[in-house]
Order: C-alpha cells, then structure tokens, then sequence
C-alpha cells in the first residue's frame, strides 16, 4: 500500500472526527472494547518479551557489535542524543502524567486494594514506574535497533519493510510495503494522542497562569499556533532546530525537578523513590504479566493495556528517529542509552512529582485529588499552588510542555516524512509540511469526538496491528545480530590464526 494512501487514510479519519465526531467516537469505542477483551494478554506478552530481548543484547556477546563501521563516530554528543531520544520519546506524557496518574491510582487503585489508603499510595508510585519504566523503552529500543541495524550495517533505506524484508518468509516479504503503511498510521495517530494531551495541560496551564477559559476552542488554538512553531523547526534541520529545542527542554525539566525536590518534602521524596524502586523490582514480572479474569474490572484495559498500546503506537515514530541519531554507538551503548537511562530519568521525575503530591494529599489534606477527578490535566498545577514560587513553577511547566509539544511534532514530521521518501534522512520541506497539518488535524479531530477519552481509544485501536510487525522486525533483528558476530567472531579467529602462522614463520 503506497504511502500516499496511508495519507489519505489518515485524512479521511480526520474530516470523519471534524464533521461527525458522536460518530467517530462511538465506533473507537467498540473497537477499543473489543480489542481489550480479546488481546490484552497479548499486549502484555509482547512487550514483556521485548524487555527480555533487550537483556540479552545488552548484556550478551552481542552488544559489543557497531551499528556501523568499525570506524564510524556519533553523529552527536551523548548529551544531545540523550536529550533528543527522551524529548520525542516521552516529554509530554511525562509532565501531563508525572502528578495526575499516581493521584489517580491512589483514589482509583489497582483491584484488590483498598482506595485512598497508603497501600493505595504505594501502589500508585509502584505502578507509576512500571507503566513508565523498562517496558515502554524496550518497544522503542527493539524498533530503533532493528532499523539502526539495517540502515547502517546492511544499507538498508530506513523502513519497517527494510527489516522485516530480510525474513526468509514469502508472505512476509510480500507485505512488506503494508508494513510501512501501518508504520505511518501508527506513527500519525499515536503522535497526534500525544499532541491532543499537550494541549489540554497547555490550556490549563494557561489559565492557571494567565485566566484564559479552558475551551475546546482555546485548545485547538494552542494546536494551530504549535504546529506552526513545529513546522517551521521541522524544515530548519535536526542539526539546527530539534538539536537546539531538545537540549534546552531537558535543562529546563532538570531545573523544574529540581525546584520541586528542593522546595518540596525533599526527603518524603528519597523515601518514596527508595520504597518505590525495591516494590518495583520485587513485582515486576508480577505486574508485567498481570490481568484480571475473575473481577469485572476495566483498570488494566484503562491503564497498562492503554500504555502498551500507546508505546507501540508511538514505536514506529521513536524508533526511526532514534535510529536516524545513534549511527556509530554498540548495541550495548545503545540499549544501555535508549533503556536503562530514561527508565531512571522517569523514575526520578515521577518520585519528585508524584511523591511530592501525594505526600501533601496523603500526609497534609490537600485538594489534589478532587482536582484530578474535576479534569486530570490540572493536577500539576494543583500541586504547584501548594508550593512556594508555584505561580513561577507553572509558568516553567506550560513552557515546558509547548516545548516538548514542539519538538515531539518536530521529530514526527521528519520521521513521516523520512517513511514518505523511501528512508531518506533528509526529506523534502513540503513532505514536513504535509504530514505537520495531518497529525494537527488528527489531534483537533480527537479532540472534538471526546476529549481525552477519543485519544486513549485511537490509540488502543490503531496500535493492534503494529503490534504483530514489531515481532517480525525483533525477530529479524535477533537473525541479523547472531548472523553479523558470527561473521565478525569467524574473521578475527581466521586473523589470528594467521598471525601465529606468521610469527611461526619468523
């Protein structure tokens, strides 16, 4: 399917969402039903595997392979690269989501436990890391590896089909151009999710600061005025604009973090991360694998399963770009850098912001949970006024979210339009310009069929059949890093032995 007609795919969703948005609504949410009754298990299998994947790379024979040449060099620092991967990998959610979901696990807590209660609380923060932890970077490592691999060990274009073309399988050969239709659908509407939630909490943000109305008019505003600030950084070049943007935002969420750790309860804050990390690591594959079949319960369809499918959503998306970022780095560098380091960065980030509302919520009385319950993208805000410099604090974090608004847009125009050009890195400014106005207009489309609830469910829905390419591109990689060291380890033995032939010559 050419890409061309993913695109009008992609539009025709649009005019649906902006000329009967009941109707759109409605048929997302059957799907969505049926989808979370019949393969939530699967989505947890899947990803759970992919975290074992990533172990055996990093920490197997395997990790000392280059994505490269041997002689090839990083393109970009590894404060850059760092500060790109995690700005289009995760900022927005992370600063909607950093306060509200350990205060919604508190008043709506996993089956089994009660609500408001400290068990409640630590489960809160418990399932706060793992929803933002290992599993989501793996999706994102697996994928960016598996093109990363392709691309510069094998010249490949930058495609899914690129990937899953080198599996002996027929059928899989032939769908291989689908593959990246799907890749694009994916890509589109799970960036668009992401860009709908950056404008509520930047519309929040903005009355809280400025009194301007929280309005599904103001927030397709804020959408319009971003998109054209991402466009234009889009078309300016990853060495110049997204570079830039990403290095400033990861200095400017450090600070904010930062002001939280210092002026809020800084050592409830190191208690909650200690008892947090030790809860996380000892029901991790508990947590991993864990559905409900004997309660009529909708918590893990609404929470983890959502996730899972908002991650391999957005997989396609991170994974071109941080493939188009990290030629010259090992295996091991690159699981290390795309897996372990954002899962500590998340992990920090939501002890300062979660640990830190949830202490004033559970420990002093504050109204933090009767503002997530009213509308969950005021909750960092509600906590910033409980704090000293809270007016300063959430100036910060709506520019803050603009920004990660901005670069998240800025990297999903240049990966679609990498998809658009056959891999090509450095896509045409139109191309950019075309696929900015489409995820705009999925955003203003989800937005106007139901709010935040639209975005959960588009992007439950159009995750599913990515899901089963991810296993053919992990599985393609997996052949094609055992190929590639055997082929290395077989030369450095025959160059060996023939420097002892050598020396014996002497």
């Amino acid at each position: 399917m050419p890409t061309f007609v993913s695109a009008g795919l992609i539009g025709a969703v649009v005019l649906w969402g902006l000329l009967y948005p009941a109707s759109l609504g409605t048929t997302f949410e059957q799907a969505l039903a049926f989808i979370t009754r019949n393969f939530g298990s699967f989505y947890l299998w899947v990803v759970l595997a992919l975290v074992v994947m990533c172990a055996l790379l990093a920490f197997s024979r395997y990790g000392s392979l280059k994505l490269g040449a041997e002689d090839d060099e990083p393109e970009f620092s590894l404060g850059s690269w760092f500060s790109m991967l995690f700005a289009a990998g995760m900022g927005i959610g992370l600063v909607f989501w950093g306060v509200a979901e350990p205060i919604s696990h508190y008043g709506a807590p996993p089956p089994g436990i009660p609500a408001n209660t400290p068990e409640a609380a630590n489960a809160a923060m418990r399932y706060s890391f793992f929803h933002w932890g290992l599993h989501p970077w793996a999706v994102y490592s697996v994928v960016a590896l598996a093109i990363a691999f392709f691309q510069f060990r094998r010249q490949q274009p930058a495609l899914v089909s690129a990937v899953t073309s080198s599996l002996p399988y027929p059928l899989v050969k032939k769908l291989a151009p689908l593959f990246d239709s799907l890749a694009v659908i994916a890509t589109a509407f799970g960036v668009a999710a992401s860009l709908g939630i950056g404008a509520l909490q930047i519309n929040s943000g903005l009355a809280k600061v400025f009194g301007l109305p929280v309005s599904t008019t103001a927030q397709v505003a804020i959408i319009v005025v971003t998109t054209a600030i991402f466009i234009t950084s889009a078309v300016s070049g990853v060495a110049r604009g997204l570079k830039w943007l990403s290095n400033a935002n990861l200095m400017v969420a450090a600070l904010l973090a930062l002001a939280v750790f210092v002026l809020g309860p800084t050592v409830a804050i190191i208690d909650t991360l200690t008892n947090t990390l030790g809860g996380y690591l000892s029901e991790f594959v508990r947590m991993s694998l864990r559905m409900t079949p004997f309660r009529d319960s909708s918590w893990v369809a609404g929470w983890t399963i959502f996730y899972w499918a908002w991650w391999v959503s957005w997989a396609p998306f991170v994974g071109l770009f941080i493939a188009r970022v990290s030629r010259g780095r090992t295996i091991r560098e690159f699981v290390m850098g795309t897996v372990l380091a954002p899962t500590l960065a998340a992990m920090l980030w939501f002890s300062i912001f979660g640990g830190t509302a949830l202490n004033l919520e559970v420990m002093h009385g504050a109204p933090i949970a009767a503002a997530v319950k009213a509308d969950v993208s005021t909750a960092l805000f509600a906590m910033f006024e409980l704090l000293p410099l809270g007016g300063v604090m959430s100036l910060v974090a709506t520019v803050l979210v603009a920004v990660f608004f901005v670069t998240s847009g800025d990297s999903a125009t240049l990966v679609l339009g990498m998809m658009s050009h056959r891999g090509d890195p450095n896509p045409s400014a139109r191309s950019k310009i075309l696929w900015g106005l489409l995820i705009a207009g999925i955003a203003v489309s989800l937005l106007l069929s139901g709010g935040l609830k639209a975005v959960q469910t588009a992007t439950i829905v159009f995750a599913l059949p990515f899901t089963i390419v991810i296993l053919l591109m992990a599985l393609a990689l997996w052949r094609g890093v055992r190929h590639d060291w055997h082929e290395e380890d077989r030369r450095e033995r025959a160059l060996r032995r023939r420097l002892r032939e050598l020396a014996a010559d002497r």
